[in-house]
């Protein structure tokens, strides 16, 4: 049976640090979330943390669209 080890307090200082990069935090996201040598825990958080992302940018992109509409109307 797989031993299950906790993601210490350093390793989380690391992460959240490493996570401030901008482009260094996506690639991070991905190899954490799919890696086969990262601790279960932090591959969860790691998979949740895109799924966010990914929430976000539809949002971002369905709220660009309808600005940008409406300016387009506006402009008439």
């Amino acid at each position: 049976m797989e031993e299950r080890k906790e993601v210490t307090f350093g390793e989380w200082f690391l992460t959240l640090f490493l996570m401030a990069i901008p482009i260094v935090n996506l690639v991070l996201l991905f190899v954490w979330g799919f890696g086969s040598n990262t601790k279960i825990s932090k591959a969860n958080w790691a998979k949740a943390s895109l799924a966010w992302m990914a929430i976000a940018i539809v949002f971002y992109l369905v709220v660009f669209v309808i600005l940008l509409g409406i300016g387009i109307n506006l402009s008439k």
